[in-house]
């Protein structure tokens, strides 16, 4: 079911054919009535539901089924970090995370817990729904090409059925993850450069947020070469991009 307002395909039948939901967590009752005029004045039958804390959150998440998650930092019962990370365990809806502090540690630390952007309050309804329109489209139309796979050593990404194995493990990626990975296979053993990479997975009104990369990169690696040792490499060419070359002494 596509949705009219962003051109985002609904991942749930339980939706009101056409209707978008929006999950707003936040402990103040007056951020969540901006939220909930700023996309209900663009998107008049668009859904905004509210939940206060942290596991409210959790339980909306589950229950609910929301297409997009606005996610405050500050929760009386756990911050949003805590939440962020909790959520990835069980599903990769898209995350936007709200703060009062524009401080990079912060939004470095919101992206490697697996958020997708983040804005700093206060925010203009403009850059909310150019946000949240960004996220939504980059979930939507994740990169395949049927029928091809790469395969190096002992990892294999099966590019129609979006499946990626180290050996015997199938590893779980988020779309940004996938989306990453897909770019840098493709084009494996040449540089792209870093705007190439922020522009074909994030958007090209995102080619100057490097810290983007930079955490998506460092969660690749994690997940692929440290936890489960596969045969590739993710190498920095320092100013200018990434490339991915395998450690298969075989291939």
């Amino acid at each position: 079911m596509v949705c009219p307002y962003v051109g985002y395909v609904l991942p749930s039948s339980d939706h009101r054919q056409g209707v978008m939901r929006i999950l707003a967590v936040d402990d103040e009752p007056e951020v969540v009535d901006v939220v909930r005029l700023c996309f209900n004045l663009r998107w008049p039958d668009a859904e905004v539901i509210a939940a206060g804390t942290g596991q409210e959150a959790l339980t909306a998440i589950e229950s609910q089924a929301p297409d997009l998650v606005l996610l405050d930092i500050m929760l009386p019962d756990m911050d949003g970090f805590e939440v962020c990370e909790e959520v990835r365990r069980f599903s990769d809806v898209p995350i936007i995370m709200l703060t009062a502090r524009d401080a990079e540690v912060e939004r470095v630390r919101g992206l490697e817990m697996g958020a997708d952007d983040y804005i700093t309050k206060p925010f203009s309804h403009l850059e909310l729904l150019a946000r949240s329109r960004a996220v939504l489209r980059r979930y939507q139309s994740q990169p395949s090409a049927a029928g091809e796979t790469f395969e190096t050593g002992n990892f294999q990404i099966d590019y129609g059925s979006r499946r990626v194995t180290v050996g015997d493990t199938q590893v779980s990626l988020t779309p940004i993850e996938y989306g990453l990975l897909y770019h840098l296979t493709r084009n494996a053993g040449r540089v792209m450069p870093h705007r190439t990479l922020l522009a074909k997975v994030w958007g090209r009104e995102y080619t100057s947020e490097l810290d983007y990369l930079k955490v998506y990169i460092r969660r690749l690696r994690n997940k692929l070469c440290e936890e489960l040792g596969a045969e590739i490499s993710i190498e920095s060419e320092r100013g200018v991009g990434y490339r991915l070359v395998s450690t298969n002494s075989q291939s």
